[in-house]
Formats: C-alpha cells, sequence, structure tokens
C-alpha cells in the first residue's frame, strides 16, 4: 500500500554539454554526468569519430527521393476530406524564418489543390523560439487505428535493465544501448 501511494517523479539527471564541433563550428550535445569520466571520455571520442552521420541541420538532411521510399496514409473510404479554416497567430508568434528555412532546403513545396488542408500552429519553445507544428486532427479521426501501436515509454525504460548507458535521438524513437561489461 505504501508504494502505491507514493508518487513516481520523473528522473532528473544533471546534463553537461558538449561541442563536437572543430573551431567556431556549434555541433553541441547533452551527456548525462552520472557516467564515469573514462566512459565519458570514451562516448565523446565516439560521437567525434562518428559526428559526420548526425545532422546539424536542415542543410544535412536532404530528401529522400520517392523512388527509395513512400509513404501513404491509410483513411476510412466513408471520411469525406476536410480543409480547416484558416486561423489567425499572433504577430509575435511569426514563422516566416522557420517556413523560409524549411522551403529552402527543401523540406516544403508549394502544393495546389489539396484535398486536405491543416492549420499551421505556432508554439513558444523555452528558449522562446517558435516551433511550427500542424493541427492534424481531422486527418487523425479519418485514419483507421493500429491495432499495434508503438511501446510505452514505461516498457522502453523496463528495457534498460541491465544496460549502463541508453540513449535517445532527438526527434526519432531510435535508441542505442551498451551492455554493462
Amino acid at each position: 500500500m505504501e508504494q502505491e501511494e507514493r508518487k513516481m517523479k520523473p528522473h532528473q539527471e544533471e546534463i553537461e554539454v558538449v561541442n563536437l564541433g572543430i573551431g567556431g563550428e556549434k555541433k553541441k550535445v547533452k551527456i548525462g554526468t552520472c557516467v564515469s569520466a573514462n566512459i565519458r571520455d570514451e562516448l565523446v571520442a565516439l560521437l567525434q569519430d562518428y559526428q559526420d552521420i548526425f545532422a546539424w541541420s536542415y542543410q544535412d538532411m536532404p530528401g529522400l527521393s520517392s523512388k527509395i521510399v513512400q509513404h501513404k496514409l491509410p483513411l476510412n473510404p466513408e471520411c469525406s476530406s476536410v480543409k480547416q479554416k484558416l486561423r489567425r497567430m499572433k504577430p509575435k508568434m511569426s514563422i516566416k524564418e522557420e517556413v523560409k528555412k524549411q522551403f529552402d532546403t527543401g523540406f516544403l513545396a508549394v502544393a495546389w489543390y489539396l484535398e486536405w488542408v491543416a492549420n499551421i500552429v505556432s508554439i513558444l519553445k523555452k528558449d522562446w523560439k517558435v516551433r511550427m507544428c500542424m493541427a492534424y486532427r481531422d486527418l487523425n479521426r479519418a485514419s483507421p487505428k493500429d491495432n499495434f501501436p508503438l511501446l510505452h515509454i514505461d516498457a522502453l525504460v523496463d528495457n534498460t535493465i541491465n544496460f549502463s548507458l541508453f540513449s535517445f535521438m532527438d526527434g526519432f524513437s531510435v535508441y542505442n544501448q551498451i551492455k554493462l561489461a
């Protein structure tokens, strides 16, 4: 009973920021401070050796050709397409810079006569920059539910038992585990 009454708090590990860049180049990664100095040095050396595989900017992430991979969304046939009405944004929450960066690198392209139109939602981040998100509620309602969803975070954390290091790649559900020696 006592264990059930005890509230679970998120694990707060102190982190240090390490710059892997050479000279004035900024290539920052965050490393937990709970690892030993030896493992920390080995990890930093490993990250420096393989820093060319990480995307440090939009220009480092070229798009995939649709000849290699193409993603299709399954939709319920009885659902009709929805074009959301334009939502006004606060002038302080301007996303012009972000849209320009993504357009210049080829992440965004002009599309005409779309069946589905979703609004852009701007979210203020902790560092006071604006994050650009999409409001896909209507599209989510028209998509059939997955019978085999992704694992919950508690299952992922339970899988870390007997491992000394566990790292998440920013923005992806890919993770690496290093077995205890």
